[in-house]
């Protein structure tokens, strides 16, 4: 594998470049943006939850308080709506709910359209908390995505969302004959 350009290498070429060495026969450049996708949602993973500690949240916990405000007033959704959101198996749901509700963040309250089920709402202060954690949080990925200049950080993620939307692509939609299948477990 021979880079193109006079950027400086990093952690993805010389993988690429022992690969080269070692079978020759093997086209790996597609281990080239998997590599960096996956080495870059590591690394942002890592800093956003850093950024998140200073108002004593986890990653998660921040997903789930901000699904719950981008929903709008009054700021509820039902367990179901929240798990599809965030990609999470009811049982992981039911005990992140009950972290939540515990550090009084959310609150379960009767669904007035069905009795036999509750829904999940922010509580004032999960509110104020959000509020004030999702300018941080916004301020914190701007800081870390500003070393692309504007116009590149556009293409990256024009080209970031076609990739997730073949990504998501159900297998059978006969769009493309280059869509992955689903995952195993995928919803």
């Amino acid at each position: 594998m021979h880079r193109t350009s006079q950027r400086p290498a990093d952690a993805v070429d010389v993988i690429l470049e022992q690969w080269a060495q070692e079978r020759p026969d093997l086209d790996a450049s597609p281990m080239g943006p998997a590599g960096r996708i996956m080495r870059c949602a590591l690394r942002l993973q890592q800093r956003v939850e850093s950024g998140l500690a200073h108002f004593g949240l986890s990653l998660w916990e921040f997903d789930m308080l901000a699904a719950l405000r981008r929903a709008g007033a009054p700021y509820r959704l039902s367990p179901t709506e929240l798990f599809s959101a965030l990609m999470v198996t009811s049982g992981t749901m039911t005990h992140r709910l009950k972290s939540l509700e515990a550090r009084g963040w959310i609150e379960r309250v009767p669904n007035e359209q069905d009795a036999r089920s509750m829904l999940v709402q922010l509580s004032d202060e999960g509110r104020a908390l959000i509020d004030r954690a999702v300018e941080v949080h916004v301020d914190n990925e701007r800081r870390l995505l500003s070393a692309l200049p504007s116009a590149a950080l556009a293409e990256l993620d024009a080209h970031l969302s076609a990739l997730l939307l073949a990504l998501e692509a159900p297998a059978d939609s006969g769009t493309s004959g280059n869509r992955l299948p689903a995952p195993p477990d995928a919803a």
